[in-house]
């Protein structure tokens, strides 16, 4: 951000005389440097520094209580926790890592992956027993070329049946066998007699680098003679505004009147990708505020707000739609970004959210370095830790920040994913998406015929989300 170096100096010089300490090589500091980065960096950016009394500016009065400190933690991550604010209820995303490089790759959506994103459950009228299924398969990658399709149902991993003691132990391996299953309900209503039953396919999988195209899908239907744009879009990466601005171009020549935004496993992303994804659904709103960015006590001054665009940053014109009304389809799994975007649009336009509550994380966050500024310039050459604490919390131009509980579906359009009849992305039939198009044609039987399918027996357990919960969030710079 603009003024950080600056202002991290004059921060220093308003602090008590001991609390800018002197560099590691001075005797007095023994303590490890990387939890010498770890505490500056909370006690400068840090979102809830003022609840966190080890983080107040004259918490020590000498560099020598302040190394004793440092060392009294066996580790950087267990100083990074001590100094989290309400970790299970309000501060739920902050992390460290020991692996920038690797971070970096991530957020420009680069990872080592099979490509089969899942969901797992406990398996019928068992207690220990899990089952996957399958919900989501990126294109070019081993679950695709292999033959995996959404709704696919696993019950065990190179022959091993799947409990919760096994599970990150076989997931995370760089290749594994599936082991394909049926759901058998004995043709009973009853629960009772249900079952998982070998196909008897296997199909292998082996992780490779990838880098993710987070548009997964983009189409146009004519509904009742009208045109509604759909998109499946999973991450707000750096750059894919890009792509985004031309399927909006194609959107627009053909006289788009509809859209349906599909962020069900979106996780998040960068801030300003989200507001170049707003300003093409809108543009009727060019210049007045998106969203808003709210720092802690050092960097009031730094406050900022994220206005509708005309243009990307490559000088192209945005392609806006000037939208009244979208529906956007959501999970649990759409978090950060996609809340965002819902809740900056909701003052301007209407926004039909379809599905279930989102995660809750109205909080944006920004990678820290160990430099003399905390940026990646200047790193120190010693380690290659980084953190991506809490630093902001994102709110609306009226100041309306996402729940912690996360944004409710508009009142009628609830409506839960079922494992057993996922559907499949993209057709006209898939449930999330088919709601949308029954209340754009105005069909209230339809509406109501896929309202009505019973819900799943399944219990959730987990996600493949769980495995990579570095993924996503709010990115800012």
């Amino acid at each position: 951000m603009k003024n950080f170096k600056a202002i991290i100096l004059v921060l220093c010089i308003g602090f008590s005389t001991l609390s800018c300490f002197e560099d590691n090589d001075d005797n007095l500091v023994s303590a490890s440097e990387i939890s010498d980065f770890v505490w500056k960096g909370m006690n400068v950016f840090y979102l809830y520094k003022s609840q966190i009394t080890d983080l107040e500016d004259d918490r020590f009065n000498s560099n020598e209580e302040y190394a004793n400190y440092l060392n009294s933690f066996p580790s950087p991550e267990d100083l990074f926790e001590s100094l989290i604010y309400e970790r299970q209820t309000v501060d739920r995303f902050s992390w460290i890592v020991d692996d920038y490089i690797a971070l970096e790759l991530q957020f420009q959506g680069t990872s080592a992956v099979n490509g089969m994103e899942f969901s797992l459950f406990l398996a019928p009228n068992s207690t220990t027993q899990l089952i996957g299924v399958v919900r989501l398969v990126l294109p070019n990658t081993s679950a695709d070329l292999n033959g995996v399709e959404r709704g696919d149902i696993f019950y065990a991993i190179d022959g091993n049946t799947l409990n919760e003691n096994n599970l990150s132990q076989l997931l995370n391996q760089d290749s594994y066998t599936l082991n394909l299953g049926v759901f058998d309900d004995k043709g009973t209503p009853e629960n009772t007699d249900d079952t998982i039953e070998p196909t008897g396919e296997n199909i292998n999988l082996t992780k490779a680098i990838y880098t993710e195209n987070p548009v997964y899908l983009s189409n146009i239907f004519n509904v009742g003679g009208e045109n509604v744009g759909y998109i499946i879009y999973n991450g707000f990466t750096a750059g894919s505004e890009n792509e985004l601005n031309t399927v909006f171009g194609n959107f627009k020549s053909n006289n788009v009147q509809h859209m349906v935004l599909d962020l069900r496993y979106n996780p998040g992303g960068r801030v300003d990708v989200e507001t170049y994804l707003a300003s093409m659904i809108t543009g009727q709103f060019p210049g007045q505020v998106f969203t808003k960015i709210i720092y802690n006590e050092n960097f009031q001054s730094q406050n900022a707000s994220y206005t509708f665009q005309t243009q990307l940053p490559n000088g192209n014109p945005i392609n806006s739609l000037s939208l009244n009304k979208i529906y956007v389809l959501t999970t649990s799994r759409s978090a950060s970004a996609s809340e965002g975007l819902i809740n900056g649009l909701a003052p301007y336009i209407e926004v039909v959210q379809i599905g279930t509550n989102t995660t809750g994380k109205t909080q944006a966050s920004r990678t820290l370095y160990d430099s003399p500024d905390f940026t990646r310039q200047g790193v120190n050459p010693n380690h290659t830790y980084a953190m991506q604490p809490l630093v902001a919390n994102g709110v609306n131009k009226n100041d309306e920040a996402v729940p912690g509980t996360g944004l409710v579906p508009s009142l009628g359009f609830e409506y839960q994913e079922r494992p057993l009849n996922y559907g499949i992305l993209g057709d006209v039939n898939e449930p999330l998406l088919a709601l949308a198009i029954a209340d754009i044609e105005n069909s209230t039987g339809k509406f109501y015929q896929i309202k009505n399918n019973p819900l799943s027996p399944l219990k959730l357990i987990k996600d493949s989300h769980d495995f990579s919960p570095h993924k996503g969030g709010l990115i800012i710079d």
